[in-house]
């Protein structure tokens, strides 16, 4: 299945919200250090409800370890960008993808965003709104992707 990254995430309730998306759909969800927040923030456990017991959370404390975490298998890391190549509804998402989140203020490290396999992007009808809101991203990207696989 798919797995969501979130690289440095800085806002405790964005996470949380994600988390709880992710126990909805049964996703992956891996948190990637260094944050802007405790894994125990209270704004973090009230945001994803009472469903924390259904994350199936990994923290990653570096990129690094991330990085060796993940290309333990065949997979592709596709990069979710203002910058991204290509539309995420033109993207062909595989199973075994791993969707990478950036922090709310930076977005994804240059250098990681140039190891992704793809980098996607979420259209703008507004040229004035720079991006969307870090959890409305992750449920955009992930639900586009399981409606591909079939999983809606």
């Amino acid at each position: 299945m798919v797995h969501v990254v979130l690289v440095h995430p800085q806002i405790p309730p964005n996470t949380g919200n994600i988390a709880r998306t992710c126990a909805a759909t049964g996703t992956e969800l891996h948190l990637v250090g260094p944050m802007g927040f405790e894994i125990s923030d209270r704004y973090l456990k009230r945001a994803g409800l009472d469903y924390w017991p259904y994350v199936n959370l990994t923290y990653h404390p570096s990129i690094e370890d991330f990085q060796k975490f993940s290309r333990q298998t065949d997979s592709r890391w596709i990069g979710f960008s203002t910058s991204g190549r290509c539309s995420y509804v033109e993207f062909e998402f595989l199973p075994s993808d791993w969707l990478l989140f950036g922090s709310e203020t930076m977005g994804l490290p240059k250098d990681l965003l140039q190891s992704c396999t793809e980098t996607v992007h979420i259209p703008m009808a507004q040229p004035q709104v720079r991006s969307l809101n870090l959890s409305v991203s992750v449920a955009i990207g992930l639900f586009e992707a399981r409606r591909q696989l079939g999983l809606l």
